[in-house]
């Protein structure tokens, strides 16, 4: 029973994990409306539909059960690992576990911790929990990036959170794909291939928002 609870935790948050990955790549193409040259109008009709379209806010609410699952089963897995290791060897074997392997759980941190700060900064001025910057109206999404983007500090730290983001993605939709026993020989080299470009996408994609407002808009 132990066993099959352990395997049903691990399956569960890499499901949530995948899920999560889809919703990426569409956050990432609303993002890239902020480069146009348009004064913002593409982005705020699409940031205004995704704020007001009622099948959305159903997809919000699966949506941010998607991230409570991934992070609550990752941090649980993740201290059932470090429980078990009981004996830790004075020289680890640096074969046996990956970089990427290695920092999932820091990483996972630095994406938490950037990830409130996100909504902080977006959703929950869009709700109402937290009041917008002056001269600012709660649903003006464009105005707010160009606000906190204009800082380098705020810029530098976004890039940070999607850098540390990639290498968090690179090892983790390897390790869906094994926990889900979709493995196989014949095609994981191409899993393998396919999560690193991806990885690198996400946080080139993201980065280069804060790079562009900041040194070129």
């Amino acid at each position: 029973m132990l066993m099959y609870s352990s395997i049903t935790r691990k399956v569960l948050m890499a499901l949530a994990g995948l899920f999560l990955v889809t919703f990426l790549l569409v956050h990432l193409g609303i993002n890239l409306l902020l480069l146009k040259s348009d004064g913002g109008a593409a982005f705020t009709e699409a940031a205004t539909f995704m704020a007001t379209n009622p099948i959305i806010k159903v997809f919000e609410i699966v949506l941010f059960a998607g991230f409570l699952l991934h992070i609550f089963f990752g941090m649980l897995v993740s201290g059932q690992n470090r429980a078990a290791r009981a004996t830790r060897y004075e020289c680890a074997n640096a074969s046996d576990t990956s970089f990427f392997s290695k920092y999932m759980f820091h990483t996972g941190i630095i994406v938490l911790i950037f990830l409130l700060l996100h909504f902080i900064d977006f959703y929950f001025i869009k709700t109402g929990l937290v009041a917008p910057p002056p001269g600012i109206e709660r649903h003006d999404f464009y105005h707010r990036a160009l606000l906190l983007f204009s800082s380098p500090w705020y810029s530098l730290i976004y890039i940070a959170g999607f850098v540390s983001l990639g290498i968090h993605l690179n090892h983790a939709i390897q390790s869906a794909f094994q926990t889900l026993g979709w493995n196989h020989s014949h095609y994981m080299g191409t899993v393998k291939l396919a999560s690193t470009i991806y990885s690198v996408c996400i946080a080139a994609g993201y980065s280069l928002v804060p790079v562009y407002l900041l040194l070129i808009k």
